[in-house]
């Protein structure tokens, strides 16, 4: 009895995961989003960062903008080192390279939700419109990753 119990319990983590993994993967064109998720938030907290693997099989494109309904804007960010000082801005678009990819992580470019409308809690799903200058308009659904967790990022 109790080995089919754990035998269950492990086939349902292993659904879980693949189904997460899928839930994770977005195509618009030539363009394909991977590994996206954001991190739990607190009450009161009025940002999050957005992460994800753009992988792109054609010609150079820009991400041009972002949208969710759990932010009242999604900017998208850039984060530097300028000598011992940490900087984040503002970018008005983020290049794709043709043929190549580009991955949005913690301390570089990434998504930024303002005005955040509820917090956001592990376990959940944020629905996210990414704005290609050519391939378009797709809807990505994020994970939200417990608070501290590196996330899903796979190399």
């Amino acid at each position: 009895m109790k080995h089919n119990i754990l035998g269950s319990m492990l086939m349902s983590a292993v659904l879980g995961l693949s189904l997460t993994a899928q839930a994770q993967v977005a195509k618009v064109g030539a363009i394909k989003i991977e590994d996206a998720y954001t991190r739990a938030t607190v009450p009161g907290q009025q940002v999050a960062g957005g992460f994800m693997k753009i992988d792109n099989k054609g010609a150079t494109d820009l991400l041009v903008s972002a949208s969710s309904p759990i932010a009242g804007e999604v900017q998208l960010h850039e984060m530097s080192m300028e000598g011992n000082v940490m900087k984040m801005r503002q970018v008005k678009d983020i290049p794709v390279p043709a043929g190549g990819m580009v991955e949005l992580k913690p301390g570089g470019m990434h998504l930024m939700f303002m005005n955040i409308k509820a917090p956001l809690a592990s376990g959940e799903t944020v629905p996210v419109k990414l704005k290609f200058a050519k391939a378009g308009e797709v809807e990505v659904k994020m994970p939200v990753n417990a608070m501290g967790s590196p996330g899903v990022m796979k190399h």
